[in-house]
């Protein structure tokens, strides 16, 4: 077997065993959820944690949820200590999208879409 293929493998079962959480359905787009999740890739949790909470943006609250879901997820079931982690992926897939109309002039209807968005955030540990 060739080498890229061992570390291939080797990679999805350390992902398997990395803290994550996924809020799926919140009703924002995903175009703004991006833009703050953009701010936080790569830092470490207890940083991001304060990124958001003074981030005036409207799509910071779910992300911040999500956030310290994960590092809960970490803390209780795989035993992590928090300060230890940082945020190796966080990502926001488009949900389904509400289709909706608006009125306009001379009788007409406008379409309006309501998008949804999945935002999961994945944590590891820093390798000392």
């Amino acid at each position: 077997m060739g080498k890229t293929y061992l570390k291939a493998v080797k990679r999805a079962e350390q992902a398997d065993r990395r803290p994550h959480a996924c809020a799926k359905y919140i009703r924002i787009s995903p175009y703004k959820v991006r833009a703050v999740l953009d701010l936080i890739r790569g830092k470490s949790y207890r940083e991001a944690v304060g990124i958001l909470e003074n981030l005036n943006k409207s799509s910071s609250e779910p992300v911040l949820k999500v956030l310290k879901s994960a590092g809960a997820n970490a803390e209780n079931n795989l035993g992590f200590n928090t300060d230890e982690l940082y945020v190796a992926k966080c990502f926001a897939d488009q949900g389904p999208t509400l289709k909706r109309y608006i009125a306009k002039a001379r009788g007409r209807a406008g379409g309006l879409l309501k998008r949804t968005s999945h935002i999961t955030v994945v944590l590891d540990v820093v390798n000392k």
